[in-house]
């Protein structure tokens, strides 16, 4: 487990690669790694060599799964890879992508997919009932297993029946020996987009941080309810549902995705400088010494906030950047010692100061708590906590692995609860307007669930008892449903 966890989790990443004649493994193992902040508890590529499918996949960063004696045997034009954070399916190596399977008419093919389907449940019930076996607990094999049980005679078509009987969010990539195939859930909620590659290759990936460290060039984002089939004919671009609209995870915007990596043509590193200009015009502490982030995720905002307050930038505290997940168990001290094991103070840039401390969220609020006594300990006599998002105060059920409703602290909590909790002399959060104004992009085009409960694909009511606080109408009191 990570010592120092952080407050929200990251889905997973999935990388394609359509390269013949080119080492497809390798160019799925750097652009694996570039998408590594998107899940650190699994690796795995398949490569297809035009006869055959070979897979390798284990526990562990994508750096400790392949080795190079792995990738020299990893042979082959045409590549999937998948980094994983387990939302759905515990964390174990029967669930680790992509997933092999084998259609009726022998074709096999491997899948990946970031998501979480909201009716899995549901139809890997039914497809129980018809006699379908599962191997795996998560909901990836029911996307494989509605492919590799359908009668339909390409697997275009196959792959297009899925997409119309599951529900939920969903970036998928599809490896056959000869193909590569990308889809995209109706919303388009989880990122994923195509690039060139030396102008004759073809890349598809969660971000275009992975296009970036193999020299390939962006062309576009996959569109929602889209399947870009790719083989030796070209390109196919299909809409294989209707559209329902343009939906990205708004946290996408404010912390999933790399600072370097581009979406709405945009930047996500200067869409965060922004929410911190919109921070400081909301929320102004014109009295502090200095600004200083949360690395690395609130480093962009306490930028644009130091640079609309005028007040100065700095380092206040240093992130051990050598912390990655690990499965050696850490004894209570260790877990006691939780933040400091991750964040160092600057006594030198804190004692004796009034201090902007920015943070990308806040979800639990442990964390948070933690780092403010920490940085008072240093020495700081106030301290201003700002947050470059609005309150977290519903669960996702979308891939992101946020617990239930009664976890979250902004959904219990007032602001001047959540910072009487915390510790701060002060606590702002950007507002919504602030937020999409900071982006430049309509908030019709984001799912804001978890800040507005607004969500675009309808929640099961079995889901909902699980995760949501439910008002008790004769005390006034909430508490979470017991099931």
């Amino acid at each position: 487990m990570n010592l120092a966890v952080p407050e929200i989790k990251e889905e997973c990443g999935v990388t394609g690669i359509f390269a013949p004649g080119e080492e497809a493994g390798r160019l799925a193992f750097f652009s694996l790694f570039a998408l590594q902040h998107r899940g650190q508890e699994s690796a795995g590529i398949a490569v297809a060599d035009g006869s055959k499918i070979t897979v390798h996949k284990d526990m562990g960063l994508v750096t400790q799964v392949f080795t190079e004696d792995v990738l020299s045997k990893l042979g082959g034009g045409i590549a999937i890879g998948h980094t994983r954070y387990s939302t759905t399916g515990s964390s174990i190596l029967r669930n680790v992508q992509p997933i092999e399977c084998t259609r009726k008419n022998n074709e096999c093919f491997a899948l990946a997919h970031n998501g979480d389907l909201v009716n899995a449940a549901e139809v890997r019930a039914e497809m129980e009932a018809e006699g379908v076996e599962f191997e795996t607990t998560n909901d990836t094999e029911v996307i494989a297993k509605i492919i590799a049980n359908s009668s339909a005679e390409t697997i275009e078509e196959a792959i297009t029946e899925a997409m119309q009987r599951i529900k939920g969010a969903y970036a998928v990539v599809i490896l056959t020996k000869d193909k590569l195939i990308a889809i995209r859930d109706a919303f388009g909620i989880r990122p994923l987009c195509i690039g060139k590659i030396n102008g004759e290759h073809y890349i598809v990936a969660s971000e275009t941080c992975a296009l970036n460290v193999i020299g390939a060039s962006f062309t576009r984002a996959v569109e929602p309810g889209e399947m870009i089939v790719i083989d030796e004919s070209g390109v196919k671009e299909i809409q294989a549902i209707p559209m329902e609209r343009h939906a990205l995870c708004i946290f996408e915007f404010i912390y999933f995705a790399r600072p370097d990596s581009m979406m709405y043509g945009r930047t996500l590193h200067e869409a965060r400088r922004r929410m911190g200009h919109e921070l400081a015009r909301e929320h102004p502490v014109p009295n502090a010494h200095i600004v200083f982030p949360i690395p690395d995720t609130g480093t962009p905002a306490a930028i644009g906030f130091a640079e609309a307050s005028r007040i100065p930038y700095a380092e206040g505290v240093i992130k051990n950047r050598y912390i990655h997940r690990t499965f050696i168990q850490p004894n209570q001290r260790m877990r006691d010692l939780g933040v400091r094991m991750k964040l160092t103070p600057l006594k030198e840039s804190l004692a004796g100061r009034r201090v902007v401390m920015v943070e990308d969220s806040i979800v639990r609020g442990t964390t948070t708590g933690q780092t403010v006594k920490m940085i008072r300990d240093a020495g700081a006599v106030e301290v201003h906590v700002r947050i470059a998002a609005p309150p977290y105060k519903w669960p996702c059920f979308y891939g992101i692995d946020t617990a239930s409703q009664n976890e979250l602290i902004a959904a219990k909590l007032s602001v001047e609860e959540i910072r009487d909790y915390i510790g701060a002399d002060s606590l702002g959060y950007l507002s919504i307007q602030g937020l999409t104004r900071a982006i430049g992009v309509k908030k019709e085009n984001f799912c804001r669930a978890c800040l507005d409960g607004k969500y675009p694909i309808p929640i099961p009511d079995a889901a909902k008892l699980q995760k949501f606080i439910f008002e008790d109408k004769k005390s006034g009191d909430k508490a979470k449903k017991d099931i």
